[in-house]
């Protein structure tokens, strides 16, 4: 019987242990936990998801400050297209980041940064490019391509030097998104170094409808292979989403997948960005816990644990301070669903909007507690402490638990 570690990632001219950790915002998939990866000889991700927030905490910017004095006279203002991200505090904040994990970065394996299209930050194109150019002059191995179909992404890239040096990647739900994607960028005469195909049981926002139970990752992998075969395209295809033990990553593997992605064994590391009271209620949380809802204002499903203080949460929209999801116009379907409740209760003190979250305040304070959906089995990979609260792992413990354990058996760590 074989395990993960008898298969090996091709990228370019580097040999990977294939396993892939996914980029998990806002800063969960933190700079410590990619440079464990890349330690391991495999591939880490970080994530460039509200990135200015994430310097100001790690680096002592004042990004976040700056922007919200600049427009505090319209933060009761229920129109937001005034408050524009200053393109160039984009850009460093995210040089800073890359440029700190990969002065650290030792070992043999890659670090990529996860760009997410629905960042659109009022300005979509202009936002995210300056995300990625910023990302390439500062060195990154790589870059994945999320949440969107990111048509135009390779095109913002072609002129920069890095282009067809750095890896660039694309996460996939579906054969007929990579068909869009490989059509959409043709002209720029430069296929992806590699496909991550996410599943329905994947983590935070999902590529499905709110029938993502009737999909199946394998079915969806498969369907991929084919298509690649057919048009005589050799690329890594990386399957995510569901992936819990090293026997699943090896079912993968063995029938044909480069490598895996994986995260949510990783979300209670001690090197992940989750607070550790957090991080029990991912292990306290049952199958019950878990839902997929439909209140991120991206118009995306999003898969939790249904107990998180987002949940019903009336906070006020701090665009002035954030805004990372209004779109090219200003508008957020946050700032919709709060002034409607705003205007059907014009006495209340206190708020709550059962439909939508502002997902930018409460993912900064990890308050929407995002999750995969086998979060529920986290409990079954570690010890109960005496005073019932769970061991935190090493990222190192559950790397390896992937890279060695076989018969779907879960390796425990030793009791601290």
């Amino acid at each position: 019987m074989k395990c993960v570690d008898d298969f090996r990632l091709r990228l370019g001219k580097r040999e990977l242990v294939p396993i892939m950790i996914g980029g998990m915002g806002v800063d969960i998939s933190t700079a410590e936990l990619a440079l464990e990866a890349v330690r391991l000889g495999g591939v880490g991700h970080i994530s460039d998801a509200m990135l200015p927030t994430v310097t100001d905490r790690r680096y002592k910017t004042k990004f976040v400050s700056e922007k919200q004095k600049q427009y505090k006279l319209n933060i009761m203002q229920p129109d937001k297209s005034i408050v524009q991200f200053d393109l160039a505090q984009v850009a460093e904040a995210t040089r800073l980041h890359v440029r700190h994990t990969m002065e650290a970065k030792r070992g043999d394996g890659m670090i990529f940064i996860n760009c997410m299209e629905k960042l659109t930050m009022n300005a979509p194109r202009e936002t995210l490019r300056a995300r990625m150019l910023a990302a390439l002059d500062e060195g990154i191995d790589g870059i994945t391509l999320a949440a969107g179909l990111h048509l135009g992404s390779f095109a913002m890239m072609q002129d920069h030097p890095r282009f067809r040096d750095a890896q660039l990647g694309i996460i996939v739900s579906s054969v007929r998104a990579l068909q869009l994607f490989l059509r959409k960028n043709a002209k720029t005469d430069r296929l992806p170094d590699y496909i991550v195909v996410e599943g329905p049981l994947a983590g935070g926002h999902l590529g499905f409808g709110l029938d993502w139970a009737q999909y199946d990752l394998r079915t969806i992998v498969a369907e991929i292979q084919d298509y690649l075969k057919k048009e005589q395209l050799d690329i890594p295809v990386i399957p995510a989403g569901g992936i819990f033990t090293g026997s699943d990553a090896v079912s993968y593997l063995e029938t044909g997948s480069a490598a895996v992605q994986v995260a949510t064994r990783f979300t209670v590391a001690d090197e992940c960005g989750i607070p550790k009271k957090v991080q029990q209620e991912y292990f306290k949380a049952s199958e019950q816990d878990i839902e997929v809802n439909m209140i991120s204002p991206t118009g995306y499903p999003m898969r939790m644990i249904k107990g998180c203080p987002a949940i019903g949460s009336g906070i006020r929209p701090n665009c002035e301070a954030y805004g990372y999801l209004l779109d090219g116009n200003g508008g957020c379907a946050y700032i919709d669903a709060y002034n409607r409740v705003v205007a059907a209760h014009p006495d209340a003190k206190k708020y709550s909007v059962p439909d939508k979250t502002c997902l930018c305040t409460h993912m900064r304070n990890y308050d929407l507690w995002t999750c995969g959906h086998y979060t529920y089995r986290l409990k079954d990979t570690t010890h109960r402490n005496e005073d019932g609260t769970y061991q935190v792992l090493s990222a190192e413990h559950v790397f390896h638990d992937y890279q060695y354990s076989k018969d779907n058996k879960v390796a425990l760590p030793p009791v601290k």
